[in-house]
């Protein structure tokens, strides 16, 4: 997530950009404001009512031979933006190459309510895969 897309993120994912090597890649930015603001962080599980944009490296490639091309784009694209981040990541974009507890940043102040309503409703822990949000008496949440 970016709090605020400033001269430099922006100059920044050009850059990245221009060094893409796959044209079925992109660098996605989606707008967080308006409606989304007008419901409260805590509201929903979503809690990204106040940052400003999403962010997305996605690389896609057809040909087998520019996989070490297209990861190592994406891997630096990411790198190079980084710096212009927030702590708070969306759950749908984490991804394993991303360090530090991406699901409890993912929710944010909504995770501890979230391991309530899933060591209520889940207790089997059906729901375990993708981004799972541990049941409270569990260990480590499991991603991926």
């Amino acid at each position: 997530m970016l709090p605020e897309l400033s001269d430099r993120a922006i100059d920044t994912m050009i850059e990245c950009f221009t060094a893409c090597p796959a044209s079925l890649s992109e660098l996605a930015l989606e707008h967080l404001h308006g409606a989304v603001t007008r419901v409260g962080v805590n509201e929903t599980a979503f809690p990204h009512r106040t940052e400003g944009y999403n962010f997305l490296v996605l690389a896609q490639w057809t040909d087998k031979a520019g996989t070490d091309g297209c990861l190592a784009w994406a891997r630096s694209s990411y790198a190079a933006m980084t710096p212009f981040m927030g702590a708070s990541r969306y759950v749908n974009y984490l991804d394993h190459d991303d360090a530090g507890d991406q699901v409890t940043a993912a929710y944010g102040s909504n995770y501890r309510r979230l391991r309530e309503v899933k060591a209520t409703y889940d207790p089997s822990n059906l729901s375990h895969m993708n981004q799972n949000i541990g049941r409270s008496a569990e260990g480590p949440d499991r991603f991926g």
